[in-house]
Parts: structure tokens; sequence; C-alpha cells
């Protein structure tokens, strides 16, 4: 491992189980087994190494929505694997979760561009498989609804993040992915002959 990747691998674990706030560079270059000046020949700051560690986070998270979304067969299944993927990996993600939660306000301008590059990505995600669910008649949509549902999703994910990975008595995350999409795939309306 070189010395950027052991840095950012400690720091993480650090950040991880005490939080930015109350790491210090000293304790990143100790667990790192280096002087605190091989640590600054790399990153300038805390905040840049943190910084540094959300990247690799998300990224990692990326990865793994995008291998198991490009795994799976049918847009059904691309839309299970794309939601459980997520919800799965962002829990155990602790600095990209802990940095998108309100102590880190003061890290606003940082947070707000990945959150920002983050829905992009999983936009086109969401595109992709919503567009492949409506040509091969999986999913139905009006013209322009493809847009709206993939924004729903990504809303609904988003505001089910906290209670979801914070409440400790919630079902797996797996199971919590199928209620969200029975929810998604079936509605909540009963059918009602014409």
């Amino acid at each position: 491992m070189d010395t950027h990747e052991l840095i950012l691998t400690s720091a993480q674990k650090l950040f991880a189980r005490f939080g930015v706030n109350k790491t210090t560079v000293d304790e990143i270059a100790a667990a790192a087994h280096m002087a605190k000046s091989t640590l600054y020949h790399h990153f300038r700051s805390k905040l840049d190494i943190f910084r540094a560690v959300i990247e690799r986070e998300g990224q990692t998270l990326a990865r793994r929505i995008s291998a198991a979304v490009e795994r799976a067969a049918s847009p059904e299944e691309q839309m299970r694997a794309y939601i459980v993927t997520r919800m799965r990996h962002l829990g155990e993600l602790t600095n990209f979760y802990s940095a998108l939660k309100e102590e880190y306000l003061e890290h606003y301008s940082f947070i707000e561009r990945v959150r920002e590059r983050d829905f992009k990505d999983e936009m086109a995600i969401l595109r992709r498989i919503l567009a492949e669910g409506k040509r091969k008649e999986v999913f139905r949509f009006q013209d322009g609804d493809i847009e709206v549902t993939a924004i729903a999703v990504i809303t609904a994910l988003k505001g089910l993040e906290y209670p979801w990975i914070e409440a400790a008595n919630m079902p797996d995350a797996t199971e919590r992915a199928e209620a969200l999409l029975r929810l998604l795939f079936h509605g909540i309306l009963v059918e009602r002959p014409a």
C-alpha cells in the first residue's frame, strides 16, 4: 500500500471511530506509523484528508452500485440491485454517511458538492434502468415520468437513510429495500375494476 493510501486507510478508521472533529492529525500520523511531516507532504490539513476519505468512500459506493446493476438481468432486478446495494453499503461507509449528517454542516460547501455529484451519478443509473424497463415494457410511464420517477426514488432513499441506518430495531437492509420496492412496483392503491 502506498503512503497516500496508508494515510487514507488510517484516517478512515479513526474518523469512523471518533469522528472528524475528535480525530487529530497526530493520531492519524501515529496510526499510519509515519511522521506528521510525511502526512503533510501528501495532505495540507485534516480537512483535506477527510475530503479524500469521503471521496474514496463515495467512489466505493458508486462502484458497488454499478457492479450490482450490471450483474442484474432485467430492469426490475436492476432496480432491486440498485436499492439493496445502496442501502446495504451506505451503512458500512461510516464516514461518507456521517459527512452527510448535520454535525458536519461547517463543511457544507464540500458536502453539498459531494451530494450534487452523487445525485447526478445516481440519476444517470436510474434513468438507464427506467428507460430500459419502459423499452422492455416492464415499467409503464407517461412521457416525462422517467425523470420524475428517478427523482422520487432518490429522494425517498435519501429521506430514509437516517432512520434506517440509525434505527437498531429495523429489519436488515435487504428487507427494508424489498418493502420500498413493493411500494414502488405495486403502489398503494387497490386495483378496482373499471
